[in-house]
């Protein structure tokens, strides 16, 4: 088996380059792109030299090699990088589940493939975790008109099964649970996860840690408006400040 696949998928990362575009540059069906990447089939040799011609790479180094970021990076062509910009910040790339493409990600969220062809964000955090977008698409997650609202995007952290109990109560969680994508607060007990929305008239939703597929901590959100400046905060502010100016005057009588 050759490093065919593995290399490609790589060109593609680097240039940001998605399967479909990848594919349609060299006259190859998508399918037929990802079977490559996958390594379940090994591509035609006119394939492999219209591939390492296009990117100035050697057959052999295509082939035979893994190749590094930083060994593309000195390769001709789009790969070089021009002078007087310097080295660009990358990005962290952050696959999105929308309301179109849920029930399909519940069915292939282990394929990397399709994960792959997500629509995405890019972000400046951090790139050595693995994070996955999530576009809200109901009223659980609000409470007197606060909270998250559907088209807001949250941004969860991945979190291995053997963290799970480590988390406090109360984080906000995207959960792939049995067949459903849940996003909540959890709670912990003992076996198992108690999960709870911030709307009053919404049950919790109890289940075995052992049917939790895949679990993301939220850890960043983006608004679809502005959050309104509520008057009660206000008021709990103003409350606040004149606590601690009555606590200053006590000190200094």
């Amino acid at each position: 088996m050759s490093f065919f696949g593995k290399n490609i998928r790589k060109i593609r990362n680097v240039k940001n380059m998605s399967q479909q575009a990848f594919a349609d540059l060299f006259n190859l069906k998508r399918g037929t792109l990802g079977a490559y990447e996958e390594q379940r089939s090994e591509p035609r040799i006119e394939t492999i030299i219209k591939i390492a011609n296009y990117f100035s790479i050697t057959i052999d180094d295509l082939l035979t090699k893994e190749l590094t970021v930083n060994h593309l990076l000195r390769f001709k062509g789009d790969f070089s990088l021009k002078e007087g910009i310097g080295i660009q910040e990358k990005f962290t790339t952050v696959p999105c589940i929308t309301e179109k493409n849920s029930k399909a990600y519940i069915s292939n969220f282990k394929n990397e493939v399709f994960i792959d062809e997500l629509p995405s964000l890019h972000l400046p955090i951090n790139p050595s975790k693995t994070f996955r977008a999530y576009s809200v698409i109901n009223l659980e997650m609000t409470n007197h008109d606060r909270g998250l609202y559907p088209k807001d995007i949250v941004i969860g952290e991945f979190i291995p099964k053997d963290i799970y109990k480590k988390l406090n109560n109360g984080n906000i969680v995207l959960g792939l649970i049995n067949d459903d994508l849940i996003l909540r607060r959890l709670y912990i007990t003992k076996n198992k996860f108690i999960l709870r929305a911030d709307h009053k008239n919404i049950n919790d939703i109890t289940c075995k840690i052992e049917d939790v597929k895949e679990l993301w901590k939220i850890r960043y959100v983006f608004y679809k408006r502005i959050p309104e400046h509520h008057s009660a905060e206000n008021l709990e502010e103003k409350f606040q400040f004149l606590e601690q100016e009555l606590t200053k005057l006590k000190n200094k009588l």
